[in-house]
């Protein structure tokens, strides 16, 4: 819970009807809920198996990027002189597996 509320701002409760902020609450439920995730993907002996929700926020989700849909995959392309490539696509092929 701490880190639900810490890392991703899950108090702030600002709108004037209640089902606007319930909205923002599953909004921020499932945030936690993939980055936990994710973090759960990365190799044991990983950086990123004990990182804190915010490092991994800001270290492989807020990254500038370019997507592009195509017809079978989606299809991204990072900048070339960013730090994370090889683990962001690590994670990504482990939660492209399925179960």
């Amino acid at each position: 819970m701490k880190a639900h509320k810490l890392h991703l701002a899950s108090d702030r409760t600002s709108c004037s009807k209640a089902s606007a902020n319930q909205f923002r609450l599953v909004l921020h439920t499932a945030a936690y809920w993939l980055l936990h995730t994710l973090r759960g993907l990365a190799p044991k002996r990983s950086f990123w198996r004990a990182a804190q929700l915010d490092t991994i926020r800001f270290a492989l989700i807020k990254v500038v990027g370019r997507v592009a849909e195509l017809a079978s995959r989606i299809e991204l392309a990072l900048p070339s002189g960013y730090p994370y490539q090889r683990s962001f696509m690590l994670l990504a092929a482990r939660a492209a597996r399925p179960p």
